[in-house]
């Protein structure tokens, strides 16, 4: 089921549905399709929530190089394309205390160029780039979960975003 609710920079906020850890991977396949160097997604929700399956499939809809595991004791992985297109940058900001340690990443150097996701990063990695998707990921006590897509900026502004209807 999708809802769609409007946002103050004219993008429409969507609301999923992703029964099983699969959809959470096409969720992020279908995303990747949508995606251009220099996007910024912002993950957040609580442990076990479905982000790094999600990014899973992200990288896999992106082709790139290497198994997309959680970064929470290294910080921070590159993952090139395997087929021309922008590498993924995946973010884990969980051990991370402020925007002031994300800094310290030097992501600003990597994200020109490429897709990079943000774990855990609600109030931390906002300051990267005025234009950003935000997803927020709730997870039931049934396994099932509800995602939450928050475009922010105008980069965002008419994108299709998954689970919306097509505009003709």
């Amino acid at each position: 089921m999708t809802e769609a609710t409007s946002t103050a920079h004219g993008a429409h906020a969507r609301t999923v549905g992703a029964a099983t850890d699969d959809a959470m991977r096409d969720l992020g396949r279908d995303l990747a399709a949508l995606t251009r160097p220099g996007d910024l997604l912002i993950l957040s929700g609580p442990l076990g929530a479905g982000k790094t399956t999600f990014t899973q499939g992200l990288g896999d809809g992106l082709g790139v190089r290497g198994s997309v595991t959680s970064p929470t004791f290294v910080i921070s992985r590159i993952h090139p394309s395997l087929v021309g297109g922008p590498a993924l940058v995946h973010v884990d900001a969980y051990r991370l205390s402020g925007a002031d340690e994300i800094d310290d990443i030097d992501l600003d150097m990597t994200l020109p160029d490429s897709v990079t996701v943000v774990e855990w990063g609600e109030d931390v990695a906002e300051g990267l780039a005025e234009e950003r998707l935000e997803i927020d990921i709730e997870r039931h006590p049934d396994d099932t979960r509800t995602v939450h897509l928050r475009p922010v900026g105008a980069r965002w502004t008419g994108a299709e975003l998954p689970g919306e209807p097509g505009n003709g």
